[in-house]
């Protein structure tokens, strides 16, 4: 957990983007009918109510009504539909 934090410091004291830095997903939406993901790790479950991605730090839950995946690569994915609720989970654990 020191090097996140040192990594953290580095990167606002050097100016950087966290994303560039430290991994860290980009999330935006896009109104009621797109989300783009950024820097996702991969697709946990997939369905047109239901879209689940593992980040870096845990992972992320899309609700909705038919959603569908537009298109990914490996760092970047674009999922359309009635974007009905977005949940974000902390994977990481604090001993």
């Amino acid at each position: 957990m020191e090097r996140e934090q040192i990594r953290e410091k580095l990167a606002s004291a050097a100016s950087m983007p966290k994303d560039v830095v430290l991994g860290a997903s980009i999330i935006t939406i896009t109104g009621i009918t797109e989300v783009c993901v950024e820097n996702y790790r991969g697709i946990i479950e997939y369905t047109d109510c239901l879209v689940r991605l593992q980040t870096k730090d845990g992972q992320l839950r899309l609700t909705g009504k038919r959603l569908n995946i537009e298109y990914y690569t490996n760092d970047e994915m674009k999922i359309t539909g009635i974007i009905e609720g977005l949940v974000f989970a902390d994977g990481r654990r604090e001993d």
